[in-house]
């Protein structure tokens, strides 16, 4: 019963902290609650029984994604507000509309497979031993890691005073 009021907590604040990126005008707030948006997900995670996932999300978004965002924003000078109204707000409106119809119909009317028993062995070693073991994906995580190094020295070198 705990587990199930965590849930429901975590995914009204997960969606509550991605409707304020979406609507907060102050672009260094909105990056804060995609921060908030992002933990709350790894709650998300924790409470479904999949720790291996909550970490990777804590780490890949949380710590990487996200201090690169706000890295991006501290570096760029003169940014207060987010961009200006325009004319093509009202299509994007249509648009969302839209897709959100198709997302909710797709949701409703998919028949979900949902199994009500615990996973017998905890899946975290198996996941980690298949992704970082003998023939598994360290590199790209290496790689990946490098990537962000290079980003984050490129917008360094972009803002930098001449």
């Amino acid at each position: 019963m705990g587990v199930a009021i965590a849930f429901w907590i975590l995914a009204i604040v997960s969606v509550a902290a991605a409707l304020a990126v979406v609507l907060l005008r102050d672009i260094f707030r909105a990056a804060l609650a995609l921060i908030l948006c992002f933990l709350t997900i790894a709650g998300l995670y924790v409470t479904l029984s999949a720790d291996f996932l909550a970490a990777v999300q804590v780490l890949i978004y949380v710590g990487a994604i996200a201090i690169l965002i706000i890295l991006a924003i501290m570096l760029t000078r003169e940014v207060q507000r987010g961009g200006l109204s325009n004319k093509l707000q009202l299509p994007v409106v249509v648009v969302v509309v839209l897709l959100l119809g198709a997302l909710i119909y797709t949701m409703v009317s998919t028949p979900w497979a949902v199994s009500t028993a615990m996973p017998l062995v905890p899946t975290t070693p198996i996941l980690a031993g298949k992704l970082f073991g003998e023939g598994g994906f360290i590199l790209v995580v290496e790689m990946a890691a490098v990537l962000l190094l290079v980003a984050i020295l490129g917008a360094i070198v972009l803002v930098r005073e001449k």
